[in-house]
């Protein structure tokens, strides 16, 4: 798993001219230190890989920075971000897109809230009037219930050193419908990119089903090839090949994480999800990771029951937006105040029932053309 960054005290007035700001994705050697020490990292998560943001620059063409503490040899923190825009609209600086969280790590609270500040120097610099962190964890300098989002949290399950043991830890009926798709023929197929003509069909069925724009195919080929053997592909088959479910895994050595999962309501009664998530949740065991991220959710609903199943716990998601202004670093940090919603906007149900009327390959057109602007 390696070893945590060392926890020590460190002037930040010595880091303030080893602030780094630049494009991690055009420098090798850079790249490397940055994903070593996300690697190492304990709160690092796959998201903070320099892997996600070539993803982004290569299917989408959207910038991506990662400000860096330390000198060019030795990292004490990082914060990737990414320019998300509209053509000619000046959009946001977004840590991460795409994603539940990502923001920043560092060795310190100190250097933490550093690199937060610089963020919204460069967003200044740049002309970029918003600056989105979102983050699994209280930001350092910021007070937690003013991040906390109020709608959404994280599902993760501490996980055992086998898959028997997590089986056995069960409970009956959930044992039961795992099983049960193995006894029904289902199969279960894991590999890279060569699964992705099986799994894109249905993951586009299953967002226009959803009513929610889907992802271009290069997007999620890009996620493949980038992130190389720590990203995963499951496709459940029917006895006769279909594919009816599939979802991707993202490897750190301290989280799994499930970017996407989808299943195809047709095939509901065969419990193909079941069968998938137990997939995901054996190869996590199988292979020793200590914790797998189910990812968001909102308390109550749906895929919350679903994940709770399993034995996993909510966790707060904490995500904070800024308007930068000149001089941050001389200032307090002050988040946009957030606000909570109930049930869904006008706009956002017309906009979900259109889809959902969509022929399939018009929702796949639909989505290619706008999803890259939605940064969640």
């Amino acid at each position: 798993m390696g070893e945590a960054p060392v926890q020590q005290k460190i002037s930040i007035a010595k880091y303030h001219d080893l602030i780094l700001a630049g494009t991690a994705i055009t420098d090798p050697e850079m790249t490397e230190l940055i994903d070593s020490y996300v690697l190492k990292h304990p709160h690092g998560l796959a998201y903070h890989l320099s892997a996600w943001q070539k993803a982004v620059a290569a299917a989408y063409g959207f910038k991506g920075f990662c400000l860096t503490a330390g000198t060019r040899g030795c990292i004490r923190g990082i914060l990737p971000l990414v320019h998300i825009h509209l053509p000619l609209m000046p959009g946001t600086l977004v840590s991460m897109p795409y994603c539940d969280a990502a923001g920043p790590l560092a060795d310190t609270p100190e250097i933490e809230q550093d690199l937060i500040s610089r963020a919204l120097d460069l967003a200044h610099t740049l002309h970029i009037p918003a600056v989105s962190i979102r983050s699994a964890r209280p930001m350092a300098g910021l007070a937690p219930e003013t991040t906390v989002n109020p709608g959404k949290v994280r599902m993760l399950l501490p996980l055992p050193d086998s898959a028997d043991t997590l089986m056995k830890g069960l409970k009956a009926k959930v044992r039961s419908q795992a099983k049960k798709p193995f006894r029904d023929g289902l199969t279960v197929q894991i590999g890279g990119r060569k699964l992705l003509d099986a799994f894109y069909p249905l993951f586009a069925e299953n967002m226009r089903d959803l009513g929610s724009p889907v992802h271009a195919r290069e997007w999620i080929r890009q996620i493949l090839l980038q992130f190389k053997n720590r990203a995963v592909l499951f496709i459940v088959r029917m006895p006769d090949r279909t594919p009816a479910a599939g979802g991707i895994l993202l490897c750190h050595p301290c989280m799994v994480s499930v970017p996407w999962a989808s299943s195809l309501r047709r095939f509901n009664r065969w419990n193909p999800n079941m069968m998938l998530y137990w997939a995901f949740l054996k190869f996590a065991a199988d292979h020793h990771f200590p914790m797998f991220d189910f990812g968001r959710s909102t308390p109550g609903e749906g895929t919350y029951s679903f994940k709770k199943q399993w034995g996993a716990k909510p966790s707060p998601l904490h995500w904070a937006d800024f308007k930068p202004a000149p001089g941050y670093t001389n200032h307090p940090l002050q988040p946009i105040p957030q606000t909570t919603r109930s049930g869904v906007s006008g706009k956002r149900e017309k906009a979900e029932s259109l889809i959902m009327k969509m022929p399939v390959s018009v929702s796949k057109v639909f989505g290619t053309m706008t999803r890259k602007y939605i940064s969640l």
